[in-house]
């Protein structure tokens, strides 16, 4: 089979939930990120997000709009082709302990490009009083699945990825260590499960050398760390993340966290993040804050 253009603007049933205060403290603890925001529900404000947890409530709507791909004629094998590429990330409004949150995906875009199909899942999350909470483009790599049909669609103004100014050398650089069990920590914290990120089995049916560290949890450990070095420990002045995936994490490893160049004025930073072996795990990567 293949993809057609012609499924941009195909959308999923809406999904609702209700963010409570332990899903919010464990996506952070997951990620070993200690701030005391996201965990002193003292606070006068009470606790605050990480900036990627939207990741969290969005997997069930991305989920829902992968059902929708299937049923459009991609097979079982095709869709297990789909791999994560790029994810930007705008935050409008806070997320606090006690919203409730509708989140709807849509496709917005398909492009033909070398290797397979490029879809763009819009991921849309507005408070139930119709609040913008927050946006986020999803960008899938089908491997090796011809698209039929002309290019089509918007994409995510982010793809600004490919040119990215670059201070060499970087501004900054910073080692995160990534742990033997991350994954399967981070699959339930955030309560999303892919066999792949979990199971050598399943890893090992999809051509993978071993199961591999999610992309969201590759560019939230990143922005941990930037939010701790570049905000003063304020992850409620983030605005936007982007980023796009390259190379594999395996567990244990070492990443290099390397800040690039800063954006206008000082309101966010290019980063990229770096494997043991060189390889770019991110590349293309932007925090912006306020």
């Amino acid at each position: 089979m293949s993809i057609d253009s012609s499924i941009v603007g195909l959308s999923a049933e809406p999904v609702i939930h209700d963010i409570d205060a332990r899903w919010m403290m464990a996506y952070a603890a997951a990620l070993g990120d200690t701030l005391p925001c996201y965990f002193d529900t003292t606070r006068s404000d009470g606790i605050v997000s990480h900036p990627l947890f939207p990741c969290c409530f969005e997997w069930p709507a991305f989920l829902a709009m992968r059902t929708r791909l299937s049923g459009s004629g991609l097979t079982d094998a095709e869709m297990l082709r789909g791999v994560h590429a790029t994810d930007d990330v705008t935050l409008h409004s806070p997320i606090r302990v006690g919203n409730r949150l509708i989140t709807r995906a849509s496709i917005c875009a398909a492009r033909r490009i070398k290797a397979g199909t490029y879809l763009v899942t819009k991921i849309e999350t507005h408070s139930v009083r119709d609040i913008p909470v927050c946006t986020t483009y999803y960008g899938s790599i089908f491997r090796g699945v011809e698209m039929t049909g002309d290019d089509h669609g918007f994409e995510s103004g982010a793809a600004d990825f490919a040119s990215v100014p670059i201070t060499s050398p970087p501004l900054s650089s910073t080692t995160i260590a990534v742990g033997a069990g991350l994954a399967h920590v981070y699959t339930e914290c955030s309560r999303i499960w892919n066999p792949i990120h979990t199971d050598a089995a399943a890893a090992a049916a999809a051509g993978l050398p071993a199961i591999i560290l999610h992309g969201t949890a590759t560019l939230a450990l990143a922005v941990s760390k930037i939010v701790e070095t570049e905000t003063g420990g304020r992850p409620d002045r983030i605005t936007r993340v982007a980023g796009r995936f390259a190379a594999m994490v395996l567990m244990p490893s070492k990443l290099t966290l390397r800040i690039l160049a800063r954006v206008g004025s000082g309101s966010g930073v290019h980063f990229d993040l770096r494997t043991e072996r060189d390889a770019a795990a991110i590349r293309g990567g932007l925090v912006a804050w306020s």
